[in-house]
């Protein structure tokens, strides 16, 4: 008689969003303008609204919850509830400063249908 078994993962949740270089670098220079930086994180989350059903939101937070979802990336901490975690899972938050725009975007493999401006999806 054989056991066939089958791996359990215990420990960390996998991580919501993984950032690139260029985003770890902005947020740092974004974290020096503020003040208590050492006490900020960047929130990132999932929203109903935007033209295609969810619209993403960041901003810096101080109020991190037990449940929330903490990486690090260098210096800076991201932060995300487990609702938006479920929706942005494998998700990569990217910056760029060309001459098309500077600016964050979010690339997540979760989203079925993107809008024009980027900033919504379901």
């Amino acid at each position: 008689m054989s056991i066939t078994t089958s791996p359990v993962q215990i420990g960390r949740r996998p991580s919501p969003v993984t950032l690139t270089d260029s985003a770890v670098a902005k947020v740092q220079d974004l974290l020096s303008q503020e003040e208590g930086a050492e006490e900020l994180a960047l929130r990132v989350a999932v929203r109903p609204g935007g033209c295609s059903g969810y619209s993403y939101d960041m901003f810096f937070d101080s109020e991190i919850a037990d449940d929330d979802v903490i990486r690090e990336f260098g210096t800076v901490r991201i932060v995300v509830d487990p609702e938006s975690a479920a929706l942005i899972t494998g998700a990569t938050l990217d910056y760029a400063d060309g001459l098309q725009g500077a600016g964050f975007h979010i690339t997540n493999p979760n989203a079925t249908r993107t809008c024009g401006c980027g900033s919504s999806f379901s």
